[in-house]
């Protein structure tokens, strides 16, 4: 008994001293992974710190650069690029500021960005100012392999042009049409110096799409070939965009009645309405009670405003008032109107509010063309509501006709002021005589 009480006694011991070895080793290793962590997260910050340090160091360059850029100097630009040696728009507006060094300036933007259209475009446009024209060619089809945007097609079309290579220059205005810019009035301008003709152009480069066709329009109305733009105007409408197209349509049709050509302007303005871009009255005139604010068109009511005379139209008629100090002479209202040869009423009723006799108010039938007056009313004076006739023939050869009304002041009587309400207007078809 006694030599097992002292075995375990001794291992009791021996248990204590194991136990208490690795108390202490595992204090030491605690404390030693204790101050790696500590350690290596002090490490941690400082990376992050510097990091920091760099990225804000970098910022501040990048945005001192574009600042020195924008101040677009050649010192500041030069500046710019030391601090930002891989900012290739800076090498770019460097060459255009240094024309000694332009070419090796776009060599460097080209290196840097080998994508670079317009670097490629400004190498092409240099080598053509120094007659290498096979040098200046490629650089521009280089460009144009890069990028198949508009401006490298647009640069290729202008270099055929001033090179008199017109095969050449209507491929590429051809391409340029394809893909239009916002404002490709460059392009057609050098196709209308090639041929100022409206249906060479149209064949050569037209498309269908509504971006191209409203430009062209545009510019063919700019060149007062409202025939040609009225061709391209019924393909406009296919696309049904009446709040993009409708005022270029009425702008169409006002040219083609300036140009006295009343099918074509008749053609597109019935178009419109059966589209419902528009509403019209089956009248002549159209609105002719002038019930709704007129658009802006010939088919409709044009209304000038002037000092001292001012004109609205609402329920109850068109209301014209004249303070006395109005024009001698001017068009009250006045609508474009389309009548065959024959005879004809303009039935009308108004009435006139603190206005003397000798109004120098009338009615008037105008040939558009030669702005001849084919019939003139008498004078609109009654102080109640009056109803009257105008009789009136159209000859041969005068398909547009202007409804106008007119104040001239009567010799001898000072301008009238008061108060013009004209209730209704009719052009009715009389039997021939």
């Amino acid at each position: 008994m006694s030599y097992i009480r002292t075995l375990s006694n001794a291992l009791s011991y021996d248990y204590s001293l194991l136990f208490d070895g690795c108390s202490i080793v595992l204090s030491f290793g605690w404390t030693v992974m204790t101050l790696l962590h500590r350690s290596a997260a002090i490490t941690l910050r400082i990376v992050v710190a510097v990091a920091c340090c760099l990225g804000i160091w970098s910022s501040w360059k990048l945005a001192r650069a574009d600042h020195l850029f924008h101040e677009d100097t050649e010192a500041s630009i030069h500046s710019a690029i030391a601090l930002a040696p891989d900012g290739w728009k800076y090498y770019m507006r460097l060459a255009q500021l240094d024309p000694k060094h332009s070419q090796d300036l776009l060599a460097t933007a080209l290196r840097l960005d080998r994508y670079n259209a317009e670097a490629n475009i400004e190498m092409g446009l240099q080598y053509e100012s120094q007659g290498d024209y096979v040098k200046a060619e490629h650089s521009f089809l280089e460009a144009y392999a890069v990028d198949h945007t508009y401006l490298p097609r647009w640069s290729l079309a202008s270099y055929y042009f001033r090179r008199d290579n017109i095969p050449a220059f209507w491929t590429w205005a051809r391409s340029a049409a394809a893909m239009p810019s916002n404002e490709i009035g460059a392009l057609l301008e050098l196709c209308w110096r090639v041929s100022p003709d409206p249906e060479q152009i149209t064949s050569m480069i037209a498309n269908d799409k509504p971006e191209f066709l409203r430009q062209y329009i545009d510019f063919l109305q700019s060149k007062n070939r409202a025939d040609a733009a009225a061709v391209l105007a019924s393909q406009l409408i296919r696309y049904d965009n009446p709040a993009a197209d409708r005022s270029r349509m009425l702008s169409v049709i006002n040219g083609l009645v300036t140009a006295n050509d009343a099918d074509a302007a008749i053609s597109l303005w019935h178009l419109l309405i059966e589209r419902h871009w528009v509403f019209a009255d089956d009248t002549t005139p159209n609105n002719a009670d002038f019930a709704r604010a007129p658009l802006p068109v010939s088919f409709d009511w044009l209304l000038p405003e002037y000092s001292g005379m001012y004109s609205l139209p609402g329920p109850m008629g068109l209301e014209t008032d004249f303070s006395g100090n109005e024009p001698e002479s001017c068009i009250i209202a006045e609508q474009t109107i389309v009548l065959t040869p024959g005879n004809y009423a303009l039935d009308y009723s108004y009435q006139t509010s603190d206005i003397s006799p000798d109004t120098g108010i009338q009615w008037q039938i105008v040939d558009a063309k030669s702005n001849a007056i084919l019939a003139s009313s008498t004078d609109l004076f009654s102080n109640a509501l009056k109803h009257a006739v105008l009789m009136f023939s159209t000859p041969q050869g005068a398909p547009l006709l202007s409804l106008r009304l007119i104040y001239r002041r009567t010799p001898e009587t000072s301008r009238i002021s008061g108060t013009l309400l004209v209730r209704s207007t009719r052009i009715h078809a009389q039997p021939s005589s």
